[in-house]
């Protein structure tokens, strides 16, 4: 089966090389985890890949959405109203926009011959929406059916779970409901890797069963560590524009996207980590196919 990549580098290595089309998958994890910035990442790889995008967004206005992607080195504004759109639902009544104003939108974008991604961004609202059970299963379960028409649906959800749970209680729904969930968990103890990403469930397909950390590279996003290796730190004074250098001309050289070498290029200026870039980049130039 055809798999689609979702850009987050690392991840498509975990699954088999992508996510199957017309699936939901939601990003459970608590406030800094970085939720937001990988919903972002799958969208735009779609977008700079020839599909479009619509960013159901909750709660942010799509305004601060792109000033928060253009700090992350993405440039929503270039595609906005082209083939980047946005459903801005803050204080909406969800079961009338469920019921009636999705379908609507589906129906007239399924008239285009051109893939897309979705992402609801926070879909928590929709699950406090009521308290009945059976009401938030039937408007979760409408809303991913729907949305699924038009391409794969990745959808974040913010966990509050109590000491002890594995994952809270007031998230159940939407990974039961889902066709993947991804857990993300942040570990405030500083270092290199202190935020951890692991696969719960992906129909359809076998996916890595290990706990792997992450980190967010400006320009790039949210790169995934699936390998055991040691982060290399760096000496006194030391930077690492030497070896972006070498990346970038490898990329130049067998001829990668210029959309990569963009991204190599604004990582060179912004990377402030203190240990080597070449396991990202590495990680980066296997999730392109680059050799």
């Amino acid at each position: 089966m055809a798999r689609i990549k979702t850009g987050i580098f690392g991840l498509d290595q975990l699954i088999e090389g992508g996510v199957r089309d017309n699936t939901a998958i939601v990003i459970v994890g608590s406030s800094g985890t970085g939720k937001t910035t990988f919903a972002m990442q799958f969208l735009m790889h779609g977008i700079e890949n020839g599909e479009q995008g619509l960013y159901v967004t909750m709660e942010e206005s799509p305004e601060q959405l792109m000033k928060e992607a253009e700090m992350l080195g993405w440039d929503m504004k270039k595609h906005f109203e082209k083939s980047l759109f946005f459903i801005h639902l803050k204080g909406k009544n969800f079961k009338k926009m469920i019921d009636e104003q999705i379908p609507q939108l589906v129906k007239a974008r399924s008239d285009y011959d051109i893939k897309t991604r979705v992402v609801i961004d926070p879909m928590t609202p929709v699950i406090w929406a009521t308290e009945d059970k059976l009401q938030q299963r039937e408007m979760i379960g409408k809303l991913f059916y729907t949305l699924k028409e038009l391409g794969v649906v990745m959808a974040t959800v913010e966990e509050h779970s109590r000491p002890g749970e594995i994952i809270g209680e007031d998230v159940l729904l939407p990974v039961y409901l889902a066709d993947g969930a991804i857990n993300l968990e942040y570990y405030p103890i500083g270092g290199a890797f202190n935020r951890t990403l692991k696969i719960i469930k992906m129909r359809g397909t076998h996916h890595g069963e290990g706990v792997y950390p992450y980190i967010f590279a400006r320009g790039a996003g949210a790169i995934i560590r699936t390998s055991p290796a040691e982060a290399i730190k760096a000496e006194d004074g030391q930077d690492f524009k030497n070896v972006f250098d070498e990346a970038i001309k490898t990329a130049e050289f067998i001829k990668a996207p210029e959309s990569v070498i963009s991204k190599l290029k604004y990582m060179k200026d912004t990377w402030t980590y203190n240990y080597s870039p070449e396991e990202v980049l590495q990680v980066m130039f296997d999730s392109y196919g680059l050799k």
